[in-house]
């Protein structure tokens, strides 16, 4: 504990400790427990096509599920293929989208299609800094898309992701001094169990969205209490902080 307080100043977390091997293993076993009792059923779930999981992760970029799910279907009726989708006229495109909000994405996302096209022969890269370098992807959905339509190793950090990782291996007063992601993504790297991006990746997201959530979240019946070091979320004195090396 001494490493860890020491690490900790008045401008914010520089250095975050992993979690000791115990603890990420008792960790990774629990989650996957959690969500194969209760994994949400989405659409983009039920494919492993990468121009499908293309769409669904430039949908969800700070989108709710739950408004994302008709535009997906709908959007993949009228542009069913990455080619047709590069084709389109642009005004049609943001037609479709329309009303999911933030219109760039529409231009990203046939952007992204054309570029597939024009440089890799229709075929959407799986490969991280390649993805990374086309316009409208950035580190979280390049590392979706390589776990999800690739299943790849590869971790991710958004919303949802940080708040997990944040409330159960710092509490919630070291996540709020902690400043930028970078080590958020040092954590979420080392947690990625190998061999199993796809479902690591699903369920982390799917505990934040609907049980880590930000306002109520399950915390008496939560598989993590005995060594989240926000248990019980009513005040940082009461959580733990064990488990850290």
């Amino acid at each position: 504990m001494r490493a860890l307080r020491q690490s900790v100043t008045m401008i914010g977390v520089r250095h975050l400790p992993l979690p000791d091997v115990t603890v990420r293993k008792s960790f990774q076993r629990r989650l996957l427990g959690w969500y194969r009792r209760h994994r949400r059923d989405l659409p983009w779930r039920n494919t492993d096509d990468p121009y499908h999981i293309l769409v669904s992760e430039i949908m969800l970029q700070q989108t709710q599920v739950e408004r994302v799910i008709p535009k997906y279907r709908e959007f993949l009726r009228r542009y069913p293929t990455l080619e047709r989708l590069a084709r389109a006229r642009p005004a049609a495109v943001r037609r479709t989208w329309y009303p999911l909000g933030y219109n760039i994405r529409p231009r990203h996302l046939q952007g992204i299609a054309r570029e597939t096209l024009a440089r890799y022969g229709g075929r959407l890269p799986d490969d991280g800094d390649a993805l990374r370098a086309m316009r409208g992807i950035g580190r979280y959905t390049a590392g979706a898309i390589l776990s999800f339509a690739f299943g790849k190793d590869a971790a991710i950090v958004d919303t949802n992701v940080r708040r997990v990782l944040g409330r159960v291996f710092l509490g919630s007063r070291r996540l709020g001094r902690l400043r930028g992601d970078r080590q958020m993504w040092t954590l979420s790297e080392a947690l990625l169990p190998g061999g199993k991006g796809y479902d690591w990746n699903q369920a982390l997201m799917d505990f934040g969205a609907t049980w880590c959530t930000p306002r109520a979240p399950r915390c008496p019946r939560c598989t993590m209490k005995t060594f989240c070091a926000s248990y019980p979320l009513d005040g940082a004195r009461n959580g733990r902080q064990h488990g850290l090396a």
